[in-house]
């Protein structure tokens, strides 16, 4: 199991790989906030439909998320590797020949509709229409992967390799390697019975901010998470959900999710008077809708993990107790919209107020 090391630990090549792997998750980040998101919200606008807000319940960790599939929302599942994916593993990632991104392979899949003529260099993440064409990929189904370029050696360059990836670790492996990894477990995942395996595999789920009754992208996204520990370079998995109507993001650096929220115009002038920012402006830079009443806003909600759900210091084995929390929200940040690159993300504290 990969533990990455700190920038600080780094040779400066390496720090330099980090850091352009850093900037474009960033890009990539508002491209998918857009998709998932601001564009799901006009999809229902322009349908004349009322949209489906999220419950400021459904953000707290171990939340029951029991919601249909909304065809109007924009779903994915996005895999963003900082290096190469073994060969040796597509038998649990799988990208093969028949799914890479080719013109051929585009022109044989019906549901694809690019926005321009294809042409080789698209594919990659430095290409000006890159963002366009991974939206224009989207609508198929299973997973699209992006990775490092490995014919290229003398640069990082980054490239939409494959789609339609489907993950194929059994979720008995995917809990098994967590509860070794966390020292649940001495050798196999059901040593201490049936019970206690189906709870570590609810602990899987929470881990990574679901509950253990979700639906496959988000089931499948919980195992490439899981499946990505074991590369020695970081990686992230994005998972927009029909259903959940958020976008969570899976690093490195932990879990997070992205939602629109309703946010009272007594908020929006409170927030704005306290970081001192023009109403108009803030309105204009905050938000992507509103009346007199009510704004609508992205809220990123960061979660933490307590040490339940981390390696032990000692090393030693240890007894799950499933009450404890493995997660907890960390910080609730008020963004702004994708197109902003002045304005900077304001605390919100919202989920535990009253709806």
């Amino acid at each position: 199991m990969a533990i990455w090391p700190y920038r600080h630990h780094l040779s400066m090549k390496e720090r330099l790989r980090r850091s352009l792997y850093d900037v474009l998750r960033d890009q990539l980040d508002m491209m998918l906030i857009k998709n998932a998101l601001i564009d799901s919200y006009q999809n229902f606008k322009n349908a004349k439909v009322e949209y489906p807000f999220v419950q400021k319940r459904d953000l707290k960790p171990r939340a029951r998320v029991t919601e249909p599939e909304y065809a109007l929302q924009n779903h994915f599942l996005v895999l963003f590797c900082a290096g190469a994916i073994p060969g040796k593993y597509r038998k649990y990632i799988r990208f093969f020949d028949s799914n890479k991104v080719t013109k051929e392979s585009i022109e044989a899949t019906p549901c694809i509709r690019l926005h321009q003529n294809y042409s080789k260099n698209l594919r990659y993440f430095d290409n000006p229409d890159f963002c366009q064409f991974l939206i224009d990929l989207i609508p198929v189904d299973y997973a699209l992967l992006i990775q490092s370029d490995a014919s290229v050696k003398a640069r990082q360059r980054y490239i939409l390799s494959h789609y339609h990836v489907r993950i194929d670790w059994p979720l008995d492996e995917a809990t098994e390697d967590m509860a070794l990894e966390l020292r649940y477990i001495a050798k196999e995942l059901y040593e201490n019975g049936e019970k206690y395996a189906e709870s570590l595999l609810n602990k899987l789920y929470e881990r990574y901010g679901f509950y253990h009754n979700v639906g496959g992208r988000r089931t499948a996204g919980v195992v490439a998470a899981q499946f990505l520990r074991k590369m020695n370079f970081v990686s992230t998995v994005y998972i927009a959900s029909a259903s959940a109507r958020t976008l969570t993001k899976i690093s490195e650096r932990g879990v997070s999710r992205f939602v629109l929220m309703k946010i009272p115009m007594a908020d929006i002038v409170k927030l704005a008077e306290e970081n001192k920012i023009a109403l108009d402006k803030f309105i204009a830079n905050y938000t992507i809708d509103q009346n007199n009443e009510i704004c609508v806003g992205i809220l990123h909600v960061l979660y933490r993990s307590f040490p339940h759900a981390k390696p032990p210091d000692t090393g030693k084995l240890r007894r799950l107790r499933p009450e404890y929390h493995w997660l907890s929200v960390s910080e609730q940040l008020l963004i702004p919209l994708t197109a902003d690159q002045e304005s900077q993300p304001l605390r919100y504290q919202t989920i535990y107020s009253p709806e």
